[in-house]
């Protein structure tokens, strides 16, 4: 169903305000989820709003976030239990505050869960005409390569450079899949697809509760392994557990700096949309109408998206939120 940007953007606040959080941090959230949904990624969108809340009822209420150790150019922040996507809007922020004044800027986050995608960051970055690259290491999902553990988590990556007429995003999971699309199967009754995950016992399975229990395996054999690897040990320098068995034991990396340390921006940013532009105008292979280029699909989405003035919602998701929105409004 079509829902108008302002008609979920009050659903997704609505709801996060009832369990607790706090009015600001709440429309932080909603602002991230409707861009998530403007672009496309609807796992990513309002249905993480009931993975918030599941996640709020179990965690004793956020501290304040603090700045536990600066430097010119890098910062450490410590959450406070406060939902990631509130702390990663804060850490992006400072670093690219620290690049603004020194030309680089690291920020690592811990004590903080959920973040949603990390190209929501990043890009913010770019359209500011930085460079930008973001990790986060979660909790436990991924088995290495060869193995049926869980030692990583879906380990996400993203950058982001300046570019016309949207920034260059780059950002994927080291998994074969995610925590938030598995989720929205479970709760849609969805098949996973063939080859993501095994079940406990370490055999494959299509069916998301078995693959919650089991282990999602790593996206692109070894090499995809070797990313989550970096990944994790990112983390570990931001404060994170070795292995991330409790939600809020994550890291978050952000690393900004100015292109103008190395060529003029000008320079750099029509150079980066030729590319692009090259890499449209190659010839696709049989069966292919176009060569795609990360994130320009999602900008066109959106941009679709804004126009039209509406996001798609899965019914089930949007009944499930106006639901739990009126049985608080009548307690």
């Amino acid at each position: 169903m079509q829902v108008t940007f302002s008609d979920a953007h009050a659903l997704a606040t609505d709801v996060l305000i009832k369990h607790g959080v706090n009015a600001k941090h709440a429309a932080i959230v909603s602002d991230h989820l409707i861009d998530a949904a403007a672009a496309g990624h609807a796992f990513a969108g309002l249905p993480r709003v009931l993975a918030i809340v599941e996640n709020l009822k179990q965690r004793p209420p956020a501290k304040p976030i603090t700045v536990t150790a600066k430097s010119p150019n890098s910062a450490v922040v410590c959450g406070g239990g406060t939902n990631g996507y509130v702390t990663s809007l804060v850490g992006i922020d400072k670093a690219i505050e620290l690049a603004v004044q020194s030309g680089v800027g690291i920020v690592g986050i811990t004590d903080t869960w959920f973040s949603g995608r990390l190209a929501y960051y990043v890009e913010r970055a770019a359209r500011q005409g930085f460079i930008a690259m973001h990790t986060a290491n979660t909790m436990a999902r991924v088995a290495p390569s060869g193995g049926i553990d869980r030692i990583f988590g879906t380990n996400p990556i993203a950058f982001a450079f300046p570019a016309d007429p949207d920034p260059l995003v780059v950002d994927f999971g080291t998994g074969m899949t995610t925590w938030g699309d598995v989720l929205l199967r479970q709760k849609l009754g969805k098949a996973l697809e063939p080859d993501v995950a095994v079940d406990l016992a370490g055999r494959p399975t299509v069916d998301p509760t078995e693959a919650l229990d089991g282990a999602f395996m790593p996206w692109g054999g070894h090499r995809g392994y070797g990313l989550s690897l970096v990944v994790q040990v990112l983390g570990i320098l931001c404060g994170s557990a070795t292995i991330v068995e409790e939600v809020s034991d994550c890291g978050f990396f952000f690393l900004v700096f100015n292109p103008e340390l190395l060529m003029p921006l000008g320079q750099f940013r029509a150079s980066v949309t030729k590319l692009i532009d090259q890499i449209e105008a190659s010839r696709p292979a049989d069966g292919i109408s176009k060569v795609r280029v990360p994130g320009r699909s999602s900008a066109a989405k959106r941009r679709e998206a804004e126009n039209a003035g509406t996001i798609e919602v899965d019914e089930a998701i949007f009944e499930a939120l106006d639901r739990m929105r009126r049985e608080h409004a009548e307690a």
